[in-house]
């Protein structure tokens, strides 16, 4: 049974004030028996305030696309959250003021050339994308200690924060599943993976969301920028650390968060 309205208002509140001040406050869901529904209005209005802000919604951030993930958090399918032109980090430095408990994970970015209708197969989404890039994907959690479920994630914007993005080069011809990465930070290997960890293939995943959207009387439009999950598990960040993401053909793209 959902929420009331009144309710989802105030815990948009709360996730949006603890994004303003940072200062992270308790999974929602220890005190509210939200459904993924409930989780999904609350993201609306906290993306709503954010726009109110002057925030413009530029495209999606798709997570949980690995079985590891899902099996922690007891899900079977991923969640998404919007993505906003005030979370792209121009240059490489990473705004620590920003963030309250970070962590990085590297992606691939769709850049879309047309909008996706359902149903959508991964060959769609393949024909309709202008370009890929590579992207360092900074999340963070407003909950502290990242306590929490998946009703928590999805009403904090699928713990979305900011993100790096590499230069955009045009679909390889090689099959995105085996697309690898290495992740390093500090100039040490956290961490590598391929394509095929997000949901067998990236496309997959923009294909899962568009399909979704469309429950939702929204769709990925032209222009937009998908992110579509992580090739490896995520990695902790601290003031000063340097990260570097390789992938085997796509690009790199290297970042340092700020000491500030």
């Amino acid at each position: 049974m959902a929420v009331p309205a009144e309710t989802r208002e105030e815990l948009a509140e709360s996730l949006y004030t603890a994004l303003r001040t940072q200062s992270p406050i308790d999974r929602l869901t220890a005190d509210h028996e939200l459904t993924k529904s409930d989780a999904y209005d609350i993201q609306t209005r906290l993306v709503e305030r954010r726009l109110d802000d002057g925030a413009e919604i530029v495209g999606h951030k798709i997570g949980l696309t690995s079985d590891g993930i899902q099996e922690q958090l007891g899900v079977e399918e991923p969640d998404f959250g919007r993505l906003l032109d005030t979370m792209f980090v121009a240059g490489r430095e990473i705004p620590g003021d920003e963030l309250l408990q970070p962590r990085v994970e590297p992606e691939i970015g769709f850049v879309m050339e047309e909008s996706l209708s359902p149903p959508v197969t991964y060959l769609d989404v393949l024909d309709a994308t202008s370009s890929v890039l590579p992207v360092v994907e900074v999340i963070d959690s407003r909950v502290r200690d990242w306590d929490i479920r998946i009703q928590d994630t999805i009403a904090d914007n699928a713990s979305s924060a900011l993100y790096v993005a590499g230069e955009q080069t045009t679909v390889p011809d090689q099959d995105l599943s085996l697309e690898g990465v290495k992740l390093y930070k500090n100039g040490t290997l956290e961490s590598s993976g391929v394509g095929a960890a997000v949901l067998d293939h990236p496309a997959r995943s923009v294909a899962w969301l568009a399909n979704t959207l469309a429950d939702l009387d929204e769709q990925i439009e032209a222009g937009h920028l998908v992110l579509s999950g992580s090739l490896t598990p995520a990695v902790d960040l601290a003031p000063g650390d340097v990260i570097s993401v390789e992938f085997s053909s796509i690009g790199t793209v290297n970042a340092r968060l700020s000491d500030e």
